[in-house]
């Protein structure tokens, strides 16, 4: 199948979940000092800018996952919609966890639930990857499965390091919050590097331009 329309769907399911973020960012209530108030509604805007910032790293790296593809078959589909439905469900884990760490208490418990969505997505693009490493007629001309496969650890390691941060949110809540922004900021870098051949293949055309 095209993957056309697989992007397009994907690009609404991102824009979406990336907009239901700030619904979770309120007007704190009258009657109380509104810099106290601002200032006690620190947790909403960290747990925003780091799902913001996840959310949107994954959407680049979802189109460097369809860079990759020229077509798309059923299991695919599938397992992009499993992506998509973690993605979907940031938001809830994210208001839990800026609620939570206001309040004062059970802040451990959201957090666990944040890092579980989290490890929940990361799954869901370890499998796509892995996929994709394995049915070599999905691929672009420019990559094989051997080279889908060899940078299927640097896309698959954030697993293990959000399960980590996920038993460290029973420890500190607000450790585990910085621990999974750590992972949003390894996943800013590209882990799929355009093949050498391909980038002097492209060179040469170019210096014959020139010339």
């Amino acid at each position: 199948m095209s993957k056309s329309r697989t992007e397009a769907f994907s690009d609404g399911v991102f824009a979406v979940a990336i907009t239901l973020l700030i619904f979770n960012v309120q007007v704190p209530p009258g009657g109380t000092s509104l810099r106290t108030a601002l200032v006690a509604m620190w947790p909403s805007y960290v747990s925003y800018i780091v799902s913001f910032a996840t959310i949107g790293i994954i959407w680049v790296n979802h189109h460097a996952v369809f860079r990759a593809v020229r077509r798309v078959d059923r299991p695919y589909l599938y397992l992009n919609l499993f992506l998509l439905m973690t993605v979907a469900f940031i938001p809830f884990p994210t208001a839990l966890l800026g609620r939570a760490l206001q309040a004062g208490h059970d802040a451990n418990l959201a957090a666990a639930v944040y890092g579980m969505t989290m490890t929940l997505m990361s799954i869901g693009f370890s499998m796509l990857w892995a996929y994709m490493g394995f049915h070599p007629d999905l691929l672009s001309e420019a990559l094989t499965s051997q080279q889908i496969r060899a940078s299927w650890p640097r896309f698959s390691s954030g697993v293990l390091i959000y399960l980590g941060a996920t038993a460290l949110a029973f420890v500190s809540a607000v450790v585990s919050l910085i621990a999974y922004a750590a992972v949003a900021l390894y996943y800013i870098f590209d882990q799929l590097q355009a093949p050498a051949e391909d980038e002097e293949a492209t060179a040469i055309p170019e210096a014959e331009e020139r010339l």
